[in-house]
Order: structure tokens, then sequence, then C-alpha cells
């Protein structure tokens, strides 16, 4: 499979973007016109999944049924629609020798991407690989085997439709768990690594890999309320931060207020988190302001729930929030509330993490928000991608030189 991915990588470097549109709009058809055939692979997944005990939530991420299936047809659409990164020039410029010097985004060439239950994530990567000029491995989750066979089959009969190389998205078959370790010693045949999963995999995947990993362990995200803050505006963003979705990596985890406002925001926070029935942990001097609270343990601060729980620290100011938030956080999405320019600039500074905002929900942190499209993944890596991966993280660049004959004198 790697050497034929590779084989097949050389080719989509070179399709051009009407030929990789031809693909993606073929996928989309394939995707609908395959629907009885996507349900019915769907159905014993769903049916060997609830014999082994899967939970509740598991199984609504793995069921593909007809509003599943457009959303998938809906996102192989938007990644057609973005712009072609392969082949841009930029920062093209002339040197006193003559030579003009730029640097050409160009295709990773072969990625592996292993990932667990949702199926959709097959097509996801698929359409964002082929439209990038990659070639992809895909190892999904053995609960999704049947169902991520059906997509990959109407991928890989739509590149071969559109006349590109089908090998440019190939499905790892097996269930066998000692395929993943095969995949991760291929260091001659894939460029990159992306897993998409629980902490367990990811760590896995990072300590086994001989090959690059684009990757994010944890999403501990903070909001900090600055006593320069709007009251209203700040408990609105905190509300949203953790209540918009609770099991995504950018949601709220750990919010921290200065002192001088908690009296402010707290109560009724407090009140409405109750009413959302978000949990509440707090430390020392937050649960005088919010006595349902359970008394936050040293563990709660680097916890990434996933789930209606959060963590509270009354903090002294600014200093005590970035202190906590470079020791505790994951570099993933930090916020401050605050109408205070000066602190604001100091928070961006100082805070080392992928997304870092200003009077802003931490659900934001998304590729579809930032104007990306589609992403892979959040990667909290500071090499060679950060924040929401696009197609324009599935890419690097080279220098490219354009000269007239130019010979240089030493």
């Amino acid at each position: 499979m790697g050497i034929a991915a590779r084989q097949a990588s050389r080719a989509m470097a070179v399709a051009d973007s009407a030929l990789k549109a031809q693909a993606l709009a073929a996928t989309a058809r394939r995707l609908d016109e395959a629907r009885g055939a996507l349900k019915a692979a769907n159905a014993k997944d769903m049916t060997a999944a609830a014999q082994r005990g899967i939970d509740a939530s598991l199984l609504d991420r793995l069921q593909l049924d007809d509003r599943a299936i457009d959303r998938m047809i809906a996102g192989v659409g938007e990644v057609a629609q973005l712009p072609d990164p392969v082949g841009e020039v930029t920062d093209l410029r002339y040197r006193p020798t003559g030579i003009q010097v730029g640097r050409m985004r160009v295709p990773l060439g072969v990625i592996g991407i292993i990932y667990e239950s949702r199926p959709n994530v097959t097509v996801e990567a698929a359409s964002l690989c082929l439209k990038s000029g990659n070639a992809c491995i895909l190892r999904g989750g053995s609960e999704a085997i049947e169902s991520n066979r059906a997509i990959a089959a109407c991928v890989t009969d739509a590149l071969d439709e559109a006349g590109l190389p089908a090998a440019a998205v190939q499905l790892v078959r097996t269930v066998d768990r000692a395929a993943v370790g095969a995949l991760l010693q291929l260091e001659d045949c894939v460029d990159v690594i992306v897993p998409r999963g629980g902490k367990g995999l990811i760590e896995r995947i990072s300590r086994e890999s001989r090959i690059p990993v684009i990757k994010h362990l944890d999403g501990i995200c903070h909001v900090y309320i600055d006593d320069a803050a709007d009251a209203a505006m700040a408990m609105s963003i905190a509300y949203n931060s953790k209540t918009e979705k609770y099991a995504v990596c950018n949601a709220l985890e750990t919010l921290l207020v200065a002192e001088g406002i908690a009296e402010a925001v707290l109560p009724g926070l407090g009140q409405r988190f109750g009413q959302a029935g978000v949990e509440l942990r707090g430390c020392e001097r937050s649960r005088g302001w919010l006595p349902e609270a359970e008394a936050a343990s040293e563990a709660d601060w680097s916890a990434e729930y996933l789930a209606p729980v959060l963590a509270v620290r009354v903090v002294d100011g600014i200093d005590q929030a970035i202190e906590h938030i470079n020791r505790y956080g994951s570099q993933h999405t930090d916020v401050i509330v605050s109408n205070d320019y000066g602190k604001t600039r100091r928070f961006m500074t100082e805070v080392d993490s992928a997304s870092v905002m200003v009077n802003a929900s931490t659900q934001f942190a998304d590729g579809m928000e930032y104007g990306l499209g589609a992403e892979i993944g959040i990667s909290t890596d500071k090499l060679h991608a950060r924040g929401p991966v696009g197609l324009n993280g599935l890419t690097t660049e080279k220098y490219v030189v354009f000269g007239n004959g130019e010979i240089r004198h030493r």
C-alpha cells in the first residue's frame, strides 16, 4: 500500500485543479447514489457495536443515516469550492544579482491518517488530501470497518472515473491492531501521520511513529475574565465557550476570573451553568461566590473533561492568569475578556497557544470559522502546522528561482 501510495502521490502532485474538482464532484455523486449500500454497511457496524456494549454516545457518532450522508456530501462540496493551494508562488522578489526568488506551495506527498469511530472522517480526510494533491492511507476504527469500506469505495471509484490513480486513497482493510504499528514504520513511503482520536491513541502514535506526526493531545482551553471586562459580555462568552458543545476540543475547561470582577460575574454564571446542568469545581476563593461548587483538586486544573464539568479559579489578575494558563494549559485555545488594550496585547504575546483570542468564544477555534474550510484536525504542535489544519496545512513550500543566465561570482 505504501509503494502504491507513493506512486499515486506523484500523479496527484501534478493533477490540475479541474481534474481534482471532477474527482470531488464524482465522489459527492457516488455517495448520493450509494445511500442504500452505505446504510446497509453501517447497519452491520451498528449491530456489532451494540453487541459489544458500546455506549450510546459512540453509537451516535457511528451511525450513518440520510442526514449524516447529506452532511458528508455537503462537506465534499465545500472542499471542492476552496481555493487550490498547490502551485501558488508567493514572495517573489528580485535579488541584486538579477535572479528572482520565491516560494511555491506543494503537496506533502503521502499522508497516513489514523482515526477512531466516526466514518465521516473517511471522506473528510480523503477529500482534503485529494484537493491538496496528496495521496493518503486511511486506517479507521474497527467498529466502523464496514462503513469505511463502503465510503472508500465511492472515493476510489470517483478517482478512477476522473482519470486519477485509485491508489491515491487507500483504506487499510484489516482490523488487526498490528496494522497501525506497521503503518507507523513506513518512513520510506509515508511523509506524515495525522492521528484523530482519543488521548490514548495519539500518545501511542507519537511514541511509536518513525514518521513525523501532526497531533494534539488535549484541549484544555481557558477563558480569563479580566477586571477590565464588560461583565455581561464576559458571562456570555464564558457560557458559550462551555455549553455550545461539550465533547469538542475547543470547549472551555477552566474559567479564570480576576478577583476585582468576581462578584459581578460569578453568581450569575453559577446560576446559568446550574440551569444547564454543568458541574462546577472551584478553588477556595471562587466557592465564596459559588457555594454550589465542589472543591477543585490539583488534577482539575489539567483536566480535559469533554463533559458538562467546569473548573473555576479566582486569580489576583492577569499575571496569575497567564502563569496558570502556561502551566496547566495544552496550548490549544485561550481567551481573555477585557477592554484594556495593554492587557489584551500582553495576553496575546505571553500566552503560548495555537489560538489566542480577545473577547470571543473558544468555540470559534475551528477551520470553518477561521475561513480555512474543512479541517483535518487542530494541531497543538509548533511544527509543521499549528491550529486548525486545512488545505495549506497539508502542503509545504519549496523555493523557486528564476534567472536569465546569471552565474555566481564569490
